[in-house]
């Protein structure tokens, strides 16, 4: 195994493992891919998971971590939009936790929208850091439920609508090996 791409990802729970795993071992996992999970440290016990899958995070440690004090793993996040079982505020706090290691004044994110072959919309947003390294890609799958995006109408959990997150993530990692 090359060492410099070994990557993690998951939906829901592992998603969930994915973002932690990104956070606590970025020595380890060049990029993960987050799939309709929670932030890094935002449930401590089975309450305060099904408050976050319901709500949102709230006071996650990362929320607690310094500015530009540890660097996480470069990480792509997908997220429907209508997902009645993990808030779409979820996604958005991967997002922050994993930009908030960069000074928002070496920040520079850029959105684009657009809509995938099989006909769901999007909202893709990608931060890069001052030297142009991007950091994390958020997408944001506009009617889409708790299911993976672009994956098989046989498959469980899948939305066959949406932009492909195999392919998309597969892409993500392949730019982003360990440094």
């Amino acid at each position: 195994v090359d060492p410099a791409r070994v990557y993690a990802a998951g939906l829901s729970a592992g998603g969930a493992m994915a973002a932690v795993l990104g956070q606590q071992y970025p020595d380890v996992f060049a990029a993960v891919g987050v799939h309709s999970g929670l932030v890094a440290g935002g449930a401590h016990d089975v309450m305060s998971a099904f408050s976050a899958m319901k709500n949102g995070a709230k006071g996650s440690r990362e929320a607690a971590t310094p500015v530009g004090s540890t660097p996480t793993a470069a990480t792509i996040v997908f997220h429907g939009d209508a997902d009645s079982t993990v808030h779409p505020r979820n996604g958005d706090q991967i997002t922050e936790a994993t930009t908030r290691y960069t000074p928002a004044s070496a920040l520079h994110s850029t959105t684009q929208k657009g809509t995938a072959p099989a006909g769901r919309a999007y909202t893709r947003a990608t931060h890069r850091s001052a030297d142009g390294t991007v950091s994390t890609e958020q997408w944001t799958v506009h009617g889409s439920g708790h299911a993976w995006s672009g994956g098989k109408a046989s498959g469980s959990y899948t939305d066959p609508q949406g932009p492909d997150a195999s392919a998309e993530m597969l892409r993500f990692f392949l730019a982003h090996p360990r440094k």
